[in-house]
């Protein structure tokens, strides 16, 4: 066990290749997600108190950053091979930073503890620098990794900066500084296609931690449940149908839209529906956890209190969100049975239509909000395998269609 230990911590920094056409996620990768899910928690914590449109705005800068930190980890990993000591205490290093983004995101965004959340970040991208730095003189990854290092490494100081900057001016520079971390990626545009990040193990990533923000609902959800004494039928029916809902969002992802699926980039236009399907991830996170909050709330106040207006707003809105997404990761898959324009339209329709009941501020009973949701999200899974059925008995009705012919010419 020790020779085998010692020899992997001897694998170098390379580019994956052929000789790992399919490779696993590893047990330091499931760890290092273990960081997430407590941050996610940590974040999503407050907003559970304040479930409102200001609950949002503190909110979605915060986890946009927690996001961020790991994408540019994972897509990191899935590029470049290597499992050396280095590698490891750069991790090592990453994680604590991040379980230090997560200690300081609970206060208020003009607080000096998102000033350290800020600083923290920074030293989670400063490492990410120093990763591409040294996969600067992998042979093939030079200029991806130049672009890599130039733009996060920029960015990283302005986050530093924008510690030692008090608010409102803090967050200008937090503007700025985001708009270059996300710009960066685009940049290296055409390098992707010669350093491409691994096609399986990619989108298993992001499936992963899709899952990851799925469980975090569910925890949602039982905390709701932990609140009832009584368990009166409003509760009880709320509790299954926020479930339901859940379930189905993860029905939609691995089955509907198969977002998991292997993404080779063997051109330019491979190259810029890999950035979308990534970017989408974005909106379906924020979507999948304001919702799994609202549902929290919902369970709670079932039988109890009405949804107020701006409650109402937040949980459609959210649950809008996440249908928007879900048909953008379908409309960038690389299967053109995926992205039809006809059942891209009946997405879109259904999530505008869910926007629509939040804001015209006609659902008040949660039972009654949670199963209109519950019957959106369903009538977006079968809008998602309809074709899937299609095709399943079109393939069921060609045998039974070519022994009828043989028979016919016997």
């Amino acid at each position: 066990m020790t020779l085998l230990r010692s020899r992997r911590l001897a694998v170098p920094l390379r580019l994956r290749s052929t000789e790992q056409a399919h490779r696993k996620v590893t047990w330091l990768e499931l760890f290092f997600d273990l960081i997430f899910v407590a941050a996610v928690a940590q974040v999503a914590a407050p907003l559970r108190d304040a479930y409102s449109l200001a609950g949002l705005i503190r909110f979605t800068p915060l986890f946009l950053l927690i996001w961020w930190a790991w994408t540019g980890h994972s897509v990191f990993s899935t590029r470049f091979d290597t499992d050396d000591a280095v590698q490891r205490a750069l991790t090592l290093v990453q994680m604590f930073a991040v379980a230090v983004m997560a200690a300081n995101a609970t206060d208020a965004l003009d607080s000096r503890a998102s000033a350290g959340f800020a600083a923290s970040y920074a030293a989670v991208r400063l490492v990410l620098v120093a990763q591409y730095g040294r996969a600067r003189r992998v042979p093939g990854a030079r200029a991806l990794s130049t672009r890599y290092v130039a733009g996060h490494g920029a960015a990283a100081l302005l986050w530093l900066t924008s510690a030692l900057v008090p608010a409102p001016a803090r967050f200008w520079i937090w503007g700025v500084a985001f708009a270059i971390d996300l710009a960066t990626p685009w940049t290296a545009l055409t390098h992707s296609i010669e350093t491409p990040p691994d096609a399986a193990h990619l989108p298993e990533r992001f499936g992963l931690f899709t899952l990851i923000l799925l469980g975090e609902a569910v925890v949602a959800v039982m905390k709701g449940m932990e609140s009832q004494e009584a368990w009166p039928a409003a509760a009880a029916l709320s509790a299954f149908l926020g479930m339901t809902i859940i379930f189905l969002m993860w029905a939609w992802y691995f089955d509907g839209i198969d977002a998991a699926a292997e993404r080779p980039v063997r051109s330019r236009r491979d190259a810029w529906r890999l950035h979308v399907w990534s970017y989408a991830h974005f909106p379906l996170a924020v979507g999948i956890v304001v919702t799994g909050a609202g549902i929290e709330r919902i369970v709670t106040a079932a039988a109890r209190h009405q949804l107020t207006f701006g409650e109402g707003v937040v949980l459609f809105g959210a649950a809008a969100l996440v249908m928007a997404a879900m048909t953008t990761l379908s409309g960038a898959s690389t299967n053109p049975a995926h992205r039809p324009p006809a059942r891209i339209g009946i997405h879109l329709l259904v999530a505008a239509a869910t926007a629509a009941c939040g804001a015209s501020g006609i659902v008040s009973t949660p039972p009654s909000a949670v199963a209109i949701l519950a019957t959106a999200f369903a009538a977006q899974l079968a809008a998602a395998l309809a074709p899937h059925a299609t095709r399943r008995a079109a393939l069921a009705a060609a045998p039974a269609a070519n022994v009828h012919a043989r028979r016919q010419v016997g």
